[in-house]
């Protein structure tokens, strides 16, 4: 029996791509019987390590052609996109940490895990919600399926979801993640929701990791 493939994605809720990449993502893993390990990350911190620059820090010109690009993808994915959402952007620490008791109790296979990460992305992005409200948490939460008040309650008073926020950016600092979305899959990795067909072949084609050829 083959193995069956895990892809770890590393993202923020406050990442556009892995929004417009999500349901693609998402319907990728289904196509392919592919387990996804969700590991959501401060993008901001990993921007200030990695060379990257928060969107308004970025020069006019790449400003521009990033809302060329929202409007190109908006169309390909055939989702609604807000260019200048009113919470953008917000802290998700709290979100994440929600996410991660929900795969605690329900498994990262769950359907409501899966559909409480697209709903974070979805909150920013398409319904310029707060996620770093509480309110808006549990609200989103309630509208996956989970018990959206009693997670904020763990994520607000166990200390271990604090700690494991910081061991996923030590995590990615060490896995050289760089930015969001970020796929990993058998040691390869995918930058991009661009790259989500290309993740797709080498699933399917069943090849070998590809290599860096030595300088």
């Amino acid at each position: 029996m083959a193995t069956r493939p895990v892809i770890e994605f590393y993202f923020s809720f406050i990442s556009l791509w892995s929004y417009i990449g999500s349901r693609r993502f998402q319907q990728l893993a289904k196509q392919t019987n592919a387990q996804i390990l969700y590991k959501p990350i401060d993008l901001l911190h990993i921007f200030s390590i990695s060379g990257g620059l928060p969107v308004k820090q970025r020069s006019e010109q790449r400003q521009a052609y990033r809302l060329l690009e929202m409007e190109r993808w908006r169309k390909i994915r055939e989702i609604p996109i807000v260019q200048q959402p009113k919470f953008y952007p917000a802290d998700p620490s709290l979100a994440h940490r929600v996410l991660l008791a929900a795969i605690e109790e329900n498994g990262t296979d769950s359907e409501h895990v899966h559909e409480f990460v697209h709903k974070g992305l979805e909150a920013v992005w398409a319904r310029e919600l707060d996620i770093a409200d509480p309110d808006t948490i549990v609200q989103l939460a309630a509208e996956s399926g989970l018990e959206g008040d009693r997670l904020l309650k763990r994520a607000e008073s166990e200390e271990s979801w604090a700690k494991k926020e910081v061991d996923l950016i030590e995590e990615a600092e060490l896995r050289n993640v760089f930015g969001a979305p970020f796929y990993i899959l058998n040691g390869e990795s995918f930058w991009g929701q661009d790259r989500l067909e290309m993740l797709q072949e080498v699933i399917e084609s069943g090849r070998e990791p590809t290599d860096v050829p030595d300088a």
